[in-house]
């Protein structure tokens, strides 16, 4: 294994969408989704790991819009091993030049990509079949207390969800109880509830 992963920046400065080179025989595929070494350039520094997540959902539902309150803040390493998600970063940190912005990549069984967002950022994720399974690292341990969730169909916002499923089936959204009830961004701006930028926060050209 001699090629390396791809790693492009998405609109959304402290998120990066890393693309790896898989290898295929008569086996079955390899791909390695994630990469310290190619990440601690980027980022400045190796991303600790703390936890380790994964969820299956069922096609039209929607996981998020999250974030973790900074500090400590909470960045993820996220990839989709089997089916396929719509996946969104958002900017959720006040005094950033793209607040309240959001970017979008397909991650699936195909490309199998992987997102890196820093912390600070809103994640969400459409699950575009049933069954599909994201699975995602964590740079700091779940505590309830310190997470925060904007409604992801906040108009204001207006993240172009898809209303298709993988097979061009028509697809509902399907929230949590939690997140449909959750604040759209500007009340919680408004309710001091988001995360500010702070300069150690500022990711690396």
């Amino acid at each position: 294994m001699t090629e390396h992963s791809r790693v492009e920046p998405m609109t959304i400065p402290g998120a990066w969408i890393i693309t790896p080179p898989r290898f295929h025989d008569n086996r079955g595929t390899l791909a390695v989704w994630f990469q310290q070494d190619l990440l601690e350039p980027v980022l400045g520094s190796a991303m600790p790991v703390r936890q380790s997540n994964c969820a299956v959902s069922a096609a039209g539902a929607i996981r998020g819009i999250h974030v973790t309150d900074v500090p400590p803040g909470q960045a993820k390493h996220v990839t989709c091993p089997y089916g396929a998600v719509f996946d969104v970063v958002v900017d959720l940190r006040e005094g950033s030049p793209t607040f309240g912005e959001w970017d979008a990549v397909l991650l699936d069984d195909a490309e199998r990509r992987a997102v890196y967002l820093s912390e600070g950022l809103g994640h969400a994720v459409m699950s575009l079949q049933d069954g599909s399974v994201i699975t995602y690292l964590c740079s700091s341990d779940y505590v309830p207390e310190r997470e925060r969730t904007i409604n992801p169909l906040d108009p204001h916002l207006a993240i172009e969800w898809p209303d298709i499923d993988r097979r061009g089936r028509p697809m509902t959204p399907l929230l949590s109880p939690r997140d449909a009830a959750a604040p759209t961004l500007e009340q919680a701006r408004l309710a001091g509830a988001l995360p500010r930028l702070a300069p150690h926060h500022v990711p690396l050209p």
